[in-house]
C-alpha cells in the first residue's frame, strides 16, 4: 500500500474547496484538477490537493450525496492568531460556525480549529482542572484560548 487518500464527494465545487483550503492552509498546494474538464464548460470531475501534506481528491460526482460533519479535518494550530487566522478565512468565505472548535467550509466540509492549548490543558492530571477547561470548550464556538486558561486557573 502507498497512501490513503481521503476523497470528498462535491456538487460541481471540488476546485473552488480546493483553492479556499489551499489558500488558508500553510504549506499547502494545489495538486491538480486530475481528470480534464469535459466539454460544455462543466468542472473538471476529479481534483486532487494537498494540506500540510495530507493529499486530498475531490470529486465532482453530482447532487446524490451531501458531505457531514461526520468526517472533518482537524487543524493543530499554536496560539489564538492561527485560530483567528484559519477561523474567519473560512467564516468569512461563507462558512458556517459550530461548536468546540469545528466549522463547515462554505462547500460543506467540516473542520476542526484545535490550538494545542486546549489539549494541554484538557491533558492536565487534575480532574477538576481539566473538567472546567472541558465544560468551557463546551460552551464555545470558535476556541478562545484566554478563556480556556482562566478555566484551568478556576
Amino acid at each position: 500500500m502507498t497512501r490513503i487518500t481521503p476523497c470528498l464527494w462535491f456538487d460541481g465545487t471540488a476546485e473552488q474547496a480546493a483553492l479556499l483550503h489551499t489558500s488558508l492552509i500553510e504549506n499547502s498546494r494545489m495538486i491538480s484538477p486530475s481528470v480534464p474538464t469535459p466539454e460544455g464548460g462543466q468542472p473538471p470531475m476529479m481534483v486532487e490537493w494537498e494540506i500540510k501534506g495530507q493529499r486530498v481528491l475531490g470529486l465532482n460526482g453530482g447532487p446524490h450525496y451531501q458531505l457531514s460533519p461526520a468526517f472533518s479535518f482537524m487543524v493543530s494550530v499554536d496560539g489564538q492568531d492561527e485560530v483567528d487566522r484559519l477561523w474567519d478565512g473560512f467564516i468569512g468565505a461563507g462558512g458556517k460556525e459550530s461548536m468546540c472548535g469545528w466549522l463547515e467550509d462554505p462547500f460543506g466540509v467540516s473542520f476542526q480549529i484545535v490550538p494545542i492549548q486546549l489539549m494541554q490543558l484538557m491533558g492536565d492530571p487534575d480532574p477538576e482542572k481539566a473538567g472546567r477547561v472541558r465544560d468551557a470548550m463546551f460552551k464555545m464556538q470558535k476556541i478562545i484560548v484566554a478563556d480556556l486558561e482562566a478555566a484551568h486557573r478556576g
